[in-house]
């Protein structure tokens, strides 16, 4: 079978793919409302339980949603106050499950120091529990910082 074929089988047999990808449009999109108003309680029903983070320049393993809601109430509050936003340039739907994968470029900013930023890319891996798309891991990577946010050299 060629790569062509398969992959043209794949997305006939994945029902429903531009539904889905609609669904994970709008989670992501509510994700990022979450993060510019700070607010904890939203992001928390878009992470799985045992969600997944690995950090994009010093790629610190967060696990589970309780941890990470942990960091994201560090990063979203107080004088060092950070903003991100995730722009998904492809999202494609399994058809081999309820699973989706997510790539897209991201940015991060301190909001009191707007020298202090990151940017790069990420793949963000989403299954559908209980009817609703949740992310289940996030691996980012900086390709480019200013200020405090570039890593410390050794």
């Amino acid at each position: 079978m060629t790569p062509l074929l398969f992959f043209a089988l794949a997305a006939a047999t994945a029902p429903n793919a531009t539904r889905n990808e609609r669904e994970i449009r709008t989670q992501r999109a509510a994700f990022n409302r979450a993060l510019a108003a700070g607010n904890i309680r939203r992001i928390a029903p878009i992470l799985a339980d045992d969600a997944q983070l690995v950090t994009g320049a010093d790629s610190m393993i967060v696990s589970g949603k309780a941890a990470q809601l942990a960091l994201w109430t560090e990063d979203l509050t107080g004088p060092k106050r950070r903003s991100y936003v995730r722009k998904p340039l492809r999202i494609r739907v399994s058809a081999v499950g309820p699973m989706a994968m997510e790539t897209g470029e991201w940015r991060g900013s301190q909001l009191s120091a707007a020298r202090n930023w990151a940017s790069g890319e990420y793949v963000a891996k989403w299954r559908r529990i209980d009817g609703t798309w949740q992310i289940e891991s996030e691996t980012y990577i900086a390709m480019a910082c200013g200020g405090s946010f570039c890593p410390k050299r050794k």
